[in-house]
């Protein structure tokens, strides 16, 4: 084991400059005469696989004609019947991996229409319009509760509110947006965008909200059911995986997921601590955000560790590779064994190369490695906390994979309640999934309200 150095964490490791450059707009959005150009590429498929390859199946075409144009706030609406959260989506959303790479013209000889600036554009219009075009149906009478202020939980209320409900949203954090204003790295979203987009969907009436509510403490699924004529349970995951290994309790052993979230309410960035060394262990797009974040940060050398190869990587190639690009490491095919610490306090962690056996399993190879550091972010994925659920639940919801147990229509084993989001087993771990469980299991709950269901 290599020998101990003194810890190295501190704030103001950059200039309120520096620090204001590296959080600016990652993607800077299109102004008028670019998003005409880039419009005007699309072929306006009639049976357009970008829609297809849409979670939210927006009509791309149709919004991108609305641009072509000339009729921007057009477009934001045909974008926001699908996806009320069509703003963030365009930001934080892994188009390179759904509707631009089903793009017609993702070939190696051209590039695929720039669908998520688009949408961004048009989007950003009608905010910047101060437009609402949604109304409320008359009003049914009817009463539903909403548990989580997320995506999934946010568009469900938005939904169920335009078809004439009356919605109660709990959100246990001080504000609503859930990963959206907690969870996401800074550099993606700026300029408060996530509370802009909240106020935009609350804007439309009948949605009341009780934040510093949670479930399980504040209020009880038994007393939601009996309030309220539905309720839809979108909570999202609440506990973070272990690493698993001898150590990870020592000081600057962290979770990626808390630090993000403080360095998103931080008002100034160069007052948040960050190590000079920093290893990341993890795959996914959190690991990826916290690993640039921290060298944006300051941090000197930043190390991404993960157990399997990069094809294996949550995170997209584009993600890890803009990791790369920011000055981030990334080492494959080792998993951690030890952290060694001196005084209490994190200095070096001990890991083990990895392999796959013949029948494709993970192993251990036997032959070990060590990094020196002085913080060690854990982003190894969270999972479902079943406990303010079913632990001193008088009805006990099924549960699959440890999440939440839902059928077609987001219907859970208890009669009037449903869930959808992070929470209930999906296949995607996106914000556009959210949105679209929300969105589709809204008009479920619609249809169970009015005795169709």
């Amino acid at each position: 084991m290599s020998a101990y150095s003194a810890p190295d964490i501190r704030a103001g490791r950059l200039g309120a400059a520096e620090i204001a450059a590296n959080f600016n707009d990652v993607k800077p959005p299109l102004d008028h005469k670019r998003a005409l150009v880039e419009s005007n590429r699309c072929f306006y498929c009639y049976d357009a696989p970008c829609i297809e390859a849409c979670p939210t199946s927006i009509d791309i075409p149709s919004f991108i004609r609305s641009i072509a144009v000339g009729d921007a706030i057009g477009a934001a609406e045909t974008i926001l019947e699908a996806n009320i959260m069509g703003g963030m989506c365009a930001r934080v959303c892994p188009v390179e991996i759904l509707c631009e790479d089903s793009c017609v013209r993702n070939h190696s000889e051209d590039k695929p229409v720039q669908i998520g600036a688009l949408q961004r554009y048009a989007t950003d219009a009608l905010v910047a319009a101060g437009k609402q075009p949604f109304v409320r149906a008359p009003l049914s009478g009817k009463k539903v509760a909403v548990v989580g202020g997320g995506p999934a939980g946010l568009s469900a209320a938005h939904r169920l509110s335009r078809l004439g409900h009356d919605v109660t949203v709990y959100e246990a954090k001080p504000k609503l947006g859930g990963l959206n204003e907690y969870g996401i790295a800074a550099y993606k979203t700026v300029h408060d965008f996530a509370q802009t987009e909240v106020s935009f969907i609350l804007a439309l009436g009948g949605i009341h909200v009780e934040t510093g509510k949670a479930l399980g403490r504040d209020v009880s699924l038994e007393d939601l059911r009996r309030n309220y004529d539905a309720v839809f349970l979108a909570m999202g995951l609440g506990g973070v995986n272990a690493l698993g290994a001898e150590g990870e309790d020592l000081q600057g052993v962290e979770d990626a997921v808390a630090y993000i979230a403080k360095l998103r309410q931080a008002k100034d960035k160069t007052s948040l601590p960050v190590g000079r060394k920093v290893v990341v262990i993890g795959g996914g797009n959190t690991a990826i955000d916290i690993a640039i974040q921290s060298k944006r940060l300051g941090a000197e050398d930043v190390t991404l560790v993960y157990r399997r190869g990069p094809t294996n990587m949550s995170a997209t190639h584009h993600e890890q590779e803009f990791a790369q690009v920011n000055g981030v490491k990334i080492k494959h095919w080792a998993r951690p064994v030890k952290l060694y610490g001196h005084q209490g306090a994190v200095r070096e962690i001990e890991f083990e190369y990895t392999q796959l056996d013949a029948q494709g399993r993970l192993m251990g190879t036997g032959e070990k490695f060590t990094l020196l550091c002085d913080t060690v972010f854990k982003a190894i994925g969270q999972t479902f906390v079943k406990d303010p659920v079913n632990g001193k639940a008088k009805d006990i919801l099924d549960l699959t994979n440890s999440k939440i147990a839902v059928n077609e229509d987001f219907a859970t084993s208890i009669k009037g309640v449903f869930a959808g989001g992070d929470c209930v087993e999906s296949g995607t771990d996106l914000t556009v999934q959210s949105v679209a469980d929300g969105r589709d299991a809204a008009i479920a709950i619609d249809a169970y309200l009015r005795g169709e269901g």
